[in-house]
C-alpha cells in the first residue's frame, strides 16, 4: 500500500528549544523517502520517529545555514554505517558546494554507499522519476536558498458509465488505457483527467516570486513562519516570513493543507501555536491548517 505523508523531525529556527529540535522533514512518497533540511540532531529525531536510513532515497537542502544542514554529517555517515542498498541523491545550492563537502567528510568513516551529488544553480527541474518531477525555485534569503516542489504527472481515471456506453469492457479497458484508442473510441471519450498531486517545501525566505510559484495549487505546502505578524519588520530584515504572510501565500495559491513551521525561539512555549494559527486564519486561509510540532505525521490530502 502506498504511503504519502510528511514526518516532522524538527521545527525550530536558528536555536533549538526544549520542545523543538532543529529542522528536519521526511516526505514519504509511495516507496521513496525525501529528507529535507536535516539540521543538528536529525539522526536522533529519525530514531524517535521510527525513520531508518534505509528509508532515505533523496536529501534536499534549501541553504547552508546550520539549522538546515548541520545534521548532514550524521545522516550521511548513518547511511554508510547501515549500508543502505540503494542510491541516495543529494540536492543543494551549488554555491554551497564547499559546505556540503565539509559536512560529507566532517570526520573519518568508511564510505560504503555512493551519494550522488546533484547541486542546484537555477530554477527548473532537478530530478524526474516515474512517479514525480522534483523542481527547484530560487528564494530570497541572505544566503542563496532554493525551495523544492514535487509534482506528480497527471493521469486518467476510467469512467464506468462511459466505458459501458461505448461498449468497452474486459481486456479492452486495459488496451485502450495503454494504446489510447480502441477502434473508433478514444481514451478521452471514456475517461477524465486525474490530476497529479503536488507538494512544496519553502524555507527561509522573504516574500518573492519563487514562494508563489512553489505554492501554486499544492495539496500540501510546508512553509516557514518564523515570526508573528507584529514582527514583520524583523522578518523582512532577516529574510523570513510571518504566519500571516505564509497563510496569505497559501490562500492565494489554492493550497489544500498548509503546514506552518520553523518557529523563532523568541516566542514562549507551549502557548505560541494558537497564536500562529489565529494569525494564519486572520489572513483569510480557510483550508486545512497545521501548526507543526516535532514528531508529527501529516498525510498528504486524499485526491478530490
Amino acid at each position: 500500500m502506498s504511503v504519502r505523508e510528511l514526518v516532522v523531525l524538527g521545527t525550530a529556527s536558528q536555536v533549538p528549544t526544549r520542545h523543538r529540535n532543529h529542522n528536519g522533514y521526511l516526505l514519504r512518497w509511495d516507496g521513496e523517502g525525501i529528507l529535507f533540511d536535516p539540521g543538528e540532531g536529525t539522526q536522533r529525531q529519525m530514531l524517535r520517529a521510527g525513520v531508518a536510513a534505509h528509508d532515505l532515497n533523496r536529501i534536499c537542502v534549501t541553504h547552508f545555514h546550520g539549522d538546515h544542514s548541520l545534521g548532514l554529517a550524521g545522516v550521511i555517515q548513518r547511511i554508510n554505517l547501515d549500508q543502505v542498498p540503494h542510491p541516495v541523491t543529494a540536492h543543494y545550492p551549488r554555491s554551497g558546494q564547499h559546505f556540503f563537502d565539509r559536512l560529507r567528510h566532517a570526520t573519518a568513516y568508511r564510505e560504503t554507499v555512493g551519494i550522488t551529488e546533484v547541486p542546484v544553480d537555477a530554477d527548473g527541474d532537478v530530478a524526474a522519476t516515474r512517479s514525480y518531477t522534483l523542481q527547484a525555485r530560487r528564494l530570497s534569503h541572505p544566503v542563496e536558498s532554493y525551495g523544492y516542489r514535487l509534482v506528480e504527472p497527471d493521469s486518467r481515471r476510467m469512467l464506468p458509465e462511459l466505458l459501458a456506453a461505448h461498449g468497452v469492457k474486459g481486456p479492452d479497458v486495459g488496451r485502450i488505457q495503454r494504446e489510447g484508442v480502441l477502434g473508433d473510441v478514444t481514451l478521452e471519450e471514456v475517461s477524465e483527467v486525474r490530476r497529479g498531486q503536488r507538494f512544496a517545501f519553502v524555507m527561509d525566505t522573504r516574500l518573492c516570486e519563487g514562494v508563489h510559484v512553489l505554492a501554486a495549487g499544492c495539496d500540501l505546502l510546508v512553509i516557514e513562519s518564523t515570526f508573528l505578524d507584529e514582527d514583520a519588520r524583523l522578518a523582512e530584515e532577516h529574510g523570513h516570513l510571518t504566519a500571516g504572510q505564509a497563510a496569505a501565500v497559501a490562500r492565494d495559491a489554492g493550497v489544500r493543507h498548509l503546514v506552518l513551521t520553523h518557529f523563532s525561539q523568541r516566542y514562549p512555549e507551549p502557548a505560541n501555536p494558537e497564536e500562529f494559527e489565529r494569525q494564519a486564519r486572520a489572513a483569510g486561509y480557510d483550508g486545512e491548517l497545521t501548526v507543526a510540532h516535532d514528531l508529527l505525521r501529516v498525510p498528504v490530502p486524499k485526491r478530490r
